[in-house]
């Protein structure tokens, strides 16, 4: 219901991005400069690294600079039980150092890491407003790896997030359950994705006996692939991905195709070629995945949870059931025109819009009193209590829920 409420209201936009108003940012004198703070950089595949990276591109078509303040320029650290992940150690000295030489308009703190932590300090400290966003399942993934109660770590992420003028969330379910967990300033900041890199007309002959189910990210505990490699399906099982769980996953599989990394194009004509994507994870606050299979004609079989509740919900484009054996071979029958259509409504541009929105809320100097006189005739009804539905400017009020 959910995801028919948020492509309904897409659909009141015509799918595309607003036409040129006062809500468009302009690229002049006062063109925006976002500084974000994250953690997450490359070389790490991940949602958020790509989430990053496409909101950047999309942003600089609509006037708007995005810089990072990333762990590059910093000594790291492996991460406990995950050696290929290294954190930044940054001193709040540095931190200070390259914010103010960036001097931005708007900061965003995208991640709660080292590098979070200290630029959510540098703006308490000289009394400037930020904005965070909730991208990672941290208490969930942190328990599956140690003894820590989640709820210890929620406590903790609450307080992280409590100063933040906005914190934005990616689906209508995690700010519900946000929400519930005592989180506030909740905003919506939904995802897109390349229709142009991933498309159906890509796909190659990976020669391997069909159907082909395939599931694509981190091999790492958190993603459940066991949940989705121990099933009876025929055809064959190809996980596209590396990680800490790799090795062991490869032992007790051994019937499956590993394929390791791939990036960019080649990895949109590995995805093309699969019969169903399998979409394993109960921790993903979203899953840019499952549109990147939807936008190259593959239906998605998943667990109803957050993040495929909110993307595939009751759309003909995939199938969510307790039992992902069911919802893997249900999703063969389903058709691969409906998920590219379905996906040529998530454009990262429209996301970006989202981003930029919350922005202008902490936003300072010439920038913000551009702002100020924009609004100054608009409504008096504050956005950030409003839910922004993906794809347009639109928000979901009463008179949407129907």
């Amino acid at each position: 219901m959910k995801s028919q409420l948020l492509l309904h209201a897409i659909r009141q936009c015509g799918g595309h991005a607003i036409s040129a108003g006062s809500d468009t940012i302009s690229a002049g004198s006062n063109r925006m400069k976002i500084l974000i703070a994250t953690d997450a950089w490359r070389p790490q595949v991940n949602g958020v690294v790509r989430t990053l990276n496409s909101l950047a591109r999309a942003a600089a078509k609509l006037g708007v600079e995005i810089e990072f303040l990333s762990p590059d320029g910093f000594w790291t650290l492996p991460v406990p039980t995950y050696p290929g992940l290294r954190l930044a150690v940054p001193g709040r000295k540095r931190i200070a150092e390259r914010i103010e030489a960036a001097q931005p308009d708007a900061i965003h703190i995208a991640t709660e890491g080292p590098i979070g932590h200290a630029a959510r300090s540098y703006c308490i400290k000289n009394g400037r407003p930020f904005t965070t966003s909730y991208t990672t399942r941290f208490p969930e993934y942190i328990s599956a790896r140690s003894p820590i109660p989640q709820q210890w770590i929620y406590n903790v992420l609450r307080r992280f997030h409590a100063a933040a003028t906005v914190t934005m969330v990616a689906t209508p379910s995690l700010t519900a359950e946000l929400s519930e967990r005592g989180f506030g300033h909740l905003g919506m900041w939904t995802r897109g994705v390349d229709v142009d890199l991933f498309r159906p007309d890509r796909a190659i002959d990976l020669d391997f006996p069909r159907p082909i189910f395939m599931t694509v990210g981190r091999v790492a505990v958190e993603k459940n692939l066991p949940a989705f490699l121990s099933l009876d399906l025929p055809g064959t099982k190809v996980i596209i991905g590396a990680g800490p769980q790799e090795a062991e996953l490869k032992r007790r599989y051994a019937g499956a195709k590993f394929l390791g990394q791939l990036d960019n194009g080649i990895l949109a004509a590995h995805l093309a070629a699969a019969d169903v994507f399998v979409f394993p994870s109960l921790t993903d606050t979203f899953g840019i995945v499952q549109l990147e299979a939807l936008a190259s004609g593959v239906p998605v079989a998943a667990f109803p949870v957050t993040g495929p509740k909110d993307v595939i919900g009751d759309n003909p484009i995939g199938v969510l059931h307790e039992d992902l054996r069911t919802a893997c071979m249900q999703a063969l029958w389903i058709s691969r025109e409906a998920c590219r259509d379905f996906a040529l409504h998530y454009s990262w541009e429209n996301s970006a819009r989202q981003f930029i929105a919350h922005a202008h809320k902490v936003a300072v100097g010439a920038v913000r009193e551009a702002e100020a006189a924009n609004t100054s005739t608009a409504t008096a009804h504050d956005p950030a209590e409003q839910t922004l539905v993906p794809g347009c400017n639109t928000r979901v009020t009463h008179e949407h829920s129907v």
